[in-house]
């Protein structure tokens, strides 16, 4: 099996060959915007101009037994599936060793019957709940040894297992994430990161982006507000977030987008980037209003063309 190292010089050396361009940033939309309604999600996304969509498995359950009519879909509109997230009946446990072997085969699955169809390269994927302590070093050990086993299974079928590290998860603070990595087998195990749950979990987005730039499999990016920035303290409640969302727009001011941006270009980063937002609750607006907030920070502040 050939390395990372190995299979990026592979791929673009066949790019080349053809006397093709590298593909560029590509941009997607979360499916959690639209819930169930996948197929509204996929028309907004390309009348926006976006290239790809990432819903969680909840979101396509009536598609997970005919794949081809959702890539169908997908193909009329000219946007592609990113991945699917794991959830929605899956078992979602990594740190009892009691239930991981239902969870590496419930992923398996997804992965191999479903998400594989689509010609996806990654699969991004959240970790459960935290318990109601921090996580042990055990714990993070049963962790790490699950991503090892679930990563060698879903490289069969061309995969890249990608964790999420997020608040209210077992990978939640920086001594956490970097732990796991220590643990985990770096061929086998990348890294999905989210601007926003790096920055409340109380890490350096920006840091954390550069340290693990070679076990990044794809990003995501939300903002928080400005208070955010440069924040150390206690990962604010799901009790908070319940009165005053979290994740905000980009531009928000909790996340220096422009130097990760600068970082990304500078390392020719050729990969998916989500706008992983939330629905707008009552007061933030209409789905298509921040879409177009979005946009207009990608093009105006970072210099994006996105059609």
């Amino acid at each position: 099996m050939l390395n990372r190292r190995e299979f990026l010089a592979c791929g673009l050396g066949a790019l080349a060959a053809q006397g093709a361009t590298p593909p560029p940033i590509r941009f997607a939309t979360s499916g959690f915007i639209w819930q169930e309604n996948i197929e509204e999600g996929i028309r907004t996304t390309a009348r926006f101009g976006f290239h790809g969509i990432e819903p969680f498995r909840h979101h396509v359950v009536k598609y997970l037994d005919k794949p081809q009519a959702l890539k169908s879909q997908l193909d009329a509109a000219g946007i592609s599936l990113v991945t699917c997230s794991n959830g929605g009946g899956m078992t979602v446990d990594f740190i009892d060793p009691a239930k991981v072997p239902q969870t590496i085969e419930d992923h398996e699955r997804l992965a191999r019957d479903f998400i594989a169809h689509f010609g996806c390269r990654h699969f991004k994927i959240n970790l459960g709940r935290r318990p109601a302590t921090p996580p042990t070093d055990e714990q993070l050990k049963t962790l790490a040894g699950a991503l090892n086993e679930l990563g060698k299974r879903t490289a069969k079928v061309g995969l890249r297992l990608a964790p999420h590290p997020h608040i209210w998860s077992p990978l939640e603070r920086e001594h956490e994430l970097k732990r796991v990595l220590e643990l985990t087998n770096p061929e086998l195990v990348y890294l999905v990161t989210d601007t926003a749950h790096l920055t409340l979990g109380g890490m350096d987005p920006v840091a954390i982006i550069r340290e693990y730039y070679p076990r990044i499999a794809a990003l995501h990016f939300k903002d928080t507000e400005a208070k955010y920035r440069g924040y150390k303290g206690a990962t604010p409640t799901r009790e908070e977030h319940a009165k005053v969302n979290l994740y905000k727009n980009l531009g928000s001011g909790g996340v220096d987008f422009p130097a990760i941006f600068k970082f990304l270009r500078a390392r020719n980063y050729q990969g998916w980037i989500t706008l992983d937002l939330d629905p707008p609750r009552p007061g933030e607006g209409t789905i298509e209003e921040n879409l177009e907030i979005n946009k207009k920070y990608l093009r105006e502040a970072l210099k994006v063309r996105l059609t």
